[in-house]
């Protein structure tokens, strides 16, 4: 008899080929996708080429150009250049070119190229996104990803798992973000170091699955090796038609093992907003209203979706942005930009003086689009704050859900739309 496994155990052993594993194994799995991006993609192709043995499945590639694309210098092209000329020799099929592409963490999931049950490695931190649908899915090394382009193999040490249980109804206002950002803000950025999160309970359930992914999303900023949910109805209703292979469920067993359960009341999760310059720097947005901003960006692969944006349409519709303000909104995929138009949220946004982007990474690593000045505050959706993150190194970056981000551009500081 094998012994009890959590999701993560489960998926990883499946994919070593083994009937069970321990938390701390070292195991070689075969890998279901391999995904770059265009500052990634060059160091993995340049390893591709050194291992010389081209790429294990063209078809298991995810190369997405959302970084610094669509490009804004000659460098940012060069590197987007050596993605695509690659992409176009080995034949890979997913490949998606500007006018097709979004930012990769929302793209994969929407189109159906990630299901439940796969594995997937990609060279980019928030890869571990993928999880609110089920999949094992980390951030791995530009090298280590080109190795796995190469071989379709690589190495995991099987992770202990955190039960993080959240129970009961959200206050009014409350949002995906402000569980994930409660959680870091409870555990710290370190918190779930190497280990996968699994996230689970009555709150949970009534989610969303765009609500898991943003939760999924952040999990690295706890230190998490994945974030995990496991597939139920409101997943497979998601899901039906859209994945591009049958997909399969992995479930904790009941008396599986874990490091640590964290059980959450919802009722203690209020709007949050994250200060400067961690995470886990987590403040009530009610006790932030004295912190005036020069700028708000709703987008990102944290809370770029089709909900986000009508969270941030609701707050926005018939009011404007306060003239001290640049609001920046870039949904996360060509479909979410899309389907902003046929639902007049375009209209809203344009009618509110907000900038709209294509979908891109853009400011949230201080790429393009959005670059803060010397001293400069900005309110956003995205999910990092480290010193410099979108800008001069004195400028600061204040984590909060689409809903309050939108709220504070129109209030000119950090605000509940209550407020207004």
């Amino acid at each position: 008899m094998t012994r009890a496994m959590t999701m993560a155990e489960k998926m990883l052993a499946a994919h070593a080929g083994l009937d069970e594993v321990v938390p701390g194994q070292l195991v070689e799995c075969d890998l279901d996708g391999v995904l770059a991006n265009d500052i990634t993609a060059p160091i993995a192709i340049k390893t591709v080429r050194e291992i010389g043995a081209g790429v294990w499945d063209p078809t298991s590639i995810f190369l997405v150009p959302d970084h610094y694309s669509p490009n804004k210098d000659i460098k940012s092209a060069e590197q987007t250049k050596v993605t695509r000329d690659f992409a176009h020799e080995m034949g890979i099929t997913h490949y998606y070119e500007q006018g097709c592409m979004g930012i990769e963490h929302a793209l994969l999931p929407e189109l159906g190229v990630v299901g439940p049950g796969d594995l997937v490695i990609g060279a980019d931190s928030h890869t571990c996104t993928y999880g609110g649908i089920g999949a094992f899915s980390t951030g791995v090394g530009s090298t280590d990803a080109g190795v796995g382009m190469a071989t379709g193999r690589a190495w995991f040490k099987v992770p202990e798992t955190i039960r993080i249980q959240v129970d009961g109804e959200l206050p009014a206002g409350a949002s995906a973000k402000d569980i994930i950002l409660y959680v870091i803000g409870q555990i710290g950025v370190d918190g779930a170091l190497y280990c996968a999160m699994e996230f689970t309970g009555s709150t949970i359930a009534n989610l969303s699955v765009e609500g898991r992914l943003t939760i999924a999303n952040m999990a690295i900023e706890a230190g998490g090796k994945a974030g995990l949910f496991e597939v139920d109805d409101v997943a497979r209703k998601w899901l039906e038609g859209r994945t591009e292979r049958p997909w399969t469920e992995y479930h904790s067993d009941p008396d599986a093992q874990y490091k640590q359960v964290i059980k959450i009341d919802a009722a203690d999760i209020v709007p949050t907003v994250a200060w400067p310059h961690l995470p886990s720097n987590t403040h009530p947005v009610a006790e932030s209203r004295h912190i005036k901003i020069d700028q708000a960006v709703i987008g990102s692969c944290t809370n770029g979706r089709i909900e986000d944006m009508r969270a941030a349409a609701d707050v926005l519709r018939g009011r404007t942005v306060d003239p001290n303000v640049r609001c920046i909104v870039i949904p996360a995929t060509q479909g979410v930009w899309l389907q902003c138009v046929h639902e007049g949220l375009m209209d809203v946004f344009i009618n509110a003086h907000c900038v709209v982007s294509t979908p891109t990474c853009g400011p949230c690593l201080g790429g393009y689009m959005g670059i803060l000045a010397a001293g400069e505050r900005c309110v956003s959706s995205t999910n990092r704050n480290f010193v410099g993150r979108m800008g001069d190194p004195t400028s600061e970056v204040y984590l909060a859900s689409p809903a309050v981000a939108a709220a504070s551009a129109v209030a000119g500081h950090i605000a509940l739309p209550s407020d207004l």
